[in-house]
């Protein structure tokens, strides 16, 4: 017997799809859509195809978009501004900042092998780069003050923390010992694999996060994209300096649970600017010690209260001279300043030819700065969380809004990558030869993905590899990466070869960098204690 939806239960159904997207959640939305799209309802069906590439309306995967002619003339794009807040609003909670993107470009040609070198670096400011090292290693900036930007970026940790998704705010120690602690209990992983910070300091930086939401306007260089909004009324000196101010913004990471602290409640009620702002409640605090104001009014030349802009400016510039690695056998080699190895040298010739590495590891960071949907496992709690409690991580989509963005990840780049473990957006490998063969092909390598992540112990985790027995989900995992793969193949590679891909990776390691330069601090000038 057929059931037959009333048109109020359509338009129910797709108000809350529309509903369910613009928060973010786009597990609801698909079902929601779904639900009316079965019923007849065309435009929920067209919302089906474009946005979710189901459904009659969808377009078919060969289908192709042609690039604009370059000599055509583009109308200029307007940074989007912060939404006003009407009085009837206030109170209640607002879906966040969405910020539509420049479509992704198309793959890059292979490049030729390129050294790092020195003057591909902006200049650093080391007063300002002391003020930050402190900074960086001052769990002052996390709403419980209980956790800092080396918590999760260990200067021997490979400038990470050593596991697949870390533990944050309400937890202590380090790596695969940190455990839960303190009275605000961390109740969740962070859902991200903590990236490396080799390199950041590169003029030519233009893109930060796995899923790239803070990042230089391709049609503006000098307008920053953000989840909050271009911020022109702050002095931030680069997209690393941009990028510094949003882990402390995260629940699970810094700022904690609302009503554990000020800066949580400010979070959590989406109060981010202005004088009763998360960043001035912590810029407040930075303020009120004296090393601290000391410190930035010498550096100024002028007495003032101390900025959030200031500190973020100052944690880039730590991180751009503490975490350099341009010194590797691979960047001497390239300056003709010494040889590679045998083993390192013939692996070299694959990475660039004939295993076509260099199609999205380019350059001299070898990494084009886009965004590639590599079909990696979906481990732990994710993005977001579907009604049957299936979590995932759409990736760039999330912030492009765009399907053909669906499950991509920024490229990383490769300095020092035996060092930065475990692996993926999600850290789900910590065999990085293992995370290499899966490259090859990623379809075949989700079928044949076993659990290696490097995880913490936390009782009220939900299960870490519960995604992977949604077929649903995973199915959508291996469409994206065939849709990359159907694009450009890569060649299966014998065990001698994989031997001299891996000797290569291992001469992209820069001693020097690991050793670290400045170092940690030997107290903080906040007092608490340093993460050791």
């Amino acid at each position: 017997m057929s059931v037959v939806m009333a048109s109020g239960g359509i338009a129910q159904s797709v108000e809350s799809g529309f509903t369910a997207m613009s928060d973010g959640d786009f597990a609801t939305a698909y079902r929601a859509l779904r639900q009316a799209a079965a019923h007849g309802d065309a435009r929920a069906g067209a919302l089906m195809g474009e946005i979710f590439g189901t459904g009659p309306y969808a377009r078919t995967p060969d289908a192709t978009v042609e690039a604009p002619d370059a000599g055509a003339q583009t109308a200029p794009r307007v940074a989007p501004q912060q939404p006003a807040v009407l009085p009837a609003e206030r109170g209640r909670l607002l879906a966040p900042l969405v910020i539509r993107r420049p479509p992704p470009r198309p793959f890059a040609v292979p490049s030729a092998p390129m050294a790092l070198n020195d003057d591909m670096f902006a200049q650093i400011d080391m007063a300002l780069a002391e003020i930050g090292r402190d900074l960086f290693f001052d769990p002052i900036l996390s709403g419980n003050k209980d956790v800092s930007c080396a918590t999760c970026h260990h200067p021997t940790l490979g400038s990470g923390d050593g596991v697949s998704l870390g533990l944050g705010t309400g937890a202590a120690g380090l790596g695969p010992e940190r455990s839960v602690a303190g009275p605000y209990s961390a109740q969740e992983r962070i859902p991200r694999n903590a990236p490396a910070l080799w390199n950041l300091g590169v003029s030519d930086l233009r893109v930060l996060f796995h899923d790239g939401r803070v990042e230089r306007d391709p049609t503006d260089p000098a307008t920053l994209l953000t989840p909050q909004g271009p911020l022109d009324y702050m002095a931030l000196d680069s997209v690393l300096a941009a990028q510094a101010l949003f882990p402390v913004l995260s629940h699970a990471e810094m700022a904690g649970r609302a009503t554990e602290n000020r800066v949580a409640t400010a979070v959590k009620e989406e109060r981010i600017h202005g004088d009763d702002g998360a960043w001035a409640l912590l810029s407040a605090r930075i303020d009120g010690i004296d090393d601290y104001r000391t410190s930035f009014s010498a550096w100024r030349g002028q007495d003032a209260r101390v900025r959030m802009d200031e500190i973020a400016n100052a944690i880039a510039a730590f991180i751009s001279h503490e975490f350099r690695a341009n010194d590797t056998a691979f960047d001497r080699y390239m300056r003709e300043e010494a040889a590679l190895s045998p083993e390192a040298g013939e692996g070299m010739r694959l990475f660039f030819g004939k295993a076509r590495c260099a199609e999205c590891h380019s350059g001299a960071l070898l990494s084009d700065q886009e965004f590639h949907a590599m079909g990696e496992p979906p481990i732990g709690p994710g993005k977001e969380r579907d009604a049957d409690g299936y979590t995932r991580d759409i990736g760039r989509a999330a912030v492009t809004l765009s399907r053909g963005d669906a499950y991509a990840f920024r490229t990383p780049m490769l300095r020092n990558v035996v060092h930065n473990g475990p692996w993926g957006h999600a850290g789900a490998f910590s065999d990085l030869r293992d995370f290499v063969t899966h490259h090859m092909d990623p379809v075949a390598g989700l079928e044949r993905y076993s659990p290696q992540a490097v995880l913490p112990q936390l009782a009220s985790a939900l299960p870490d590899y519960g995604a992977l027995s949604n077929r649903m989900q995973v199915g959508a995992v291996k469409a994206a990466a065939a849709r990359t793969m159907k694009r450009y193949g890569m060649p299966a590679l014998a065990e001698g070869e994989m031997d001299m891909l891996m000797a290569f990776l291992d001469a992209l390691s820069d001693p020097a960098s690991l050793d670290g330069r400045i170092g940690a601090p030997d107290s903080l000038p906040s007092g608490l204690p340093l993460a050791e």
